[in-house]
């Protein structure tokens, strides 16, 4: 078993173990020990899907059995059957809650990504993700991410060099590129002026961050460090104060990269709902999608 499969199912069972504490003392209450179940959850808004190979695996992980519709990244329509469960009641009851957050936010933010990827296409801009996540839920979020189009950009502290403007007040820019640099690594400088700007791509730095910039101030950069001979040099990423609304303003200015806390701040969970079958499930419909949706 790969370690991103062990990583994913020991995050889910922290989240098991939070909604449960110990123990669903409503369905032990009035749910039968052993009666069996079949579950459908259904999209009750178009989106684009994400989180199915996490429920897949929490589900195989508790001994139910599972058939889904639709792959991760695929787009949805409203009243879509996204899987079919079938096993214990009590299990299929408490872990409802968990599929449907985990369906709903992932494929929310994933959504919300497509949307400015669309957007933006035409401009050959990246959209990317930033370190503003749900705490616990940062993998996910930023896999939603991936899912809808765009990049994670960071996963944490130790994936890359991002100088920022709280290491600069105390090192100074100069300074901070220098040292990043002694450990051979590729640097990025999150700027908010021309000035440092252009010190930046002059110190070296293979990305330039321009930190809540206005268009017509980014363009002024942009013209700076073309007549420097700079700009072929250096990858443009534009951050701060973008949103759906005015991203193509920015998306214009041709970065390479707009990053966005939007993606997992503000975007809106999917509408979904798990609904216990009136008729059992044939295990025949089960069966027949297991092996293409086996978790590799």
């Amino acid at each position: 078993m790969r370690y991103e499969i062990i990583f994913m199912i020991s995050k889910l069972l922290e989240f098991f173990k939070e909604d449960v504490g110990f123990a669903d003392i409503t369905t032990q209450s009035v749910i039968p020990e052993g009666l069996e179940a079949g579950a459908e959850i259904i999209a009750k808004e178009s989106a684009i899907l994400a989180g199915v190979r996490e429920c897949s695996a929490l589900l195989k992980y508790f001994n139910l059995r599972c058939t889904a519709f639709f792959r991760d990244g695929d787009e949805i329509r409203k009243g879509d059957v996204i899987m079919k469960i079938h096993g214990n009641a009590r299990k299929i009851l408490t872990l409802e809650r968990l599929l449907l957050n985990i369906l709903m936010r992932m494929s929310g933010v994933a959504t919300a990504t497509n949307a400015l990827v669309k957007k933006c296409k035409k401009y050959g801009v990246t959209i990317a993700g930033t370190r503003k996540t749900t705490p616990g839920f940062r993998y996910f979020e930023k896999k939603a991410i991936v899912l809808g189009g765009g990049a994670p950009h960071r996963f944490g502290l130790s994936d890359a060099v991002l100088i920022k403007d709280n290491h600069i007040a105390l090192v100074g820019l100069e300074s901070a590129i220098k040292k990043a640099k002694k450990k051979n690594r590729k640097v990025e400088v999150e700027v908010s002026s021309l000035k440092d700007a252009i010190k930046a791509g002059e110190c070296g730095a293979a990305i330039i961050m321009l930190d809540n910039m206005l268009p017509k101030e980014i363009k002024k950069v942009m013209q700076e460090l073309e007549k420097k001979k700079l700009r072929k040099k250096v990858t443009i990423e534009l951050s701060g104060g973008i949103t759906p609304q005015n991203i193509s303003r920015y998306a214009k200015l041709r970065p390479e990269i707009i990053s966005l806390g939007y993606l997992t701040t503000k975007s809106k969970w999917v509408d979904m709902s798990l609904r216990i079958a009136r008729h059992k499930i044939k295990l025949e419909e089960v069966e027949e999608a297991l092996g293409r949706n086996e978790i590799r």
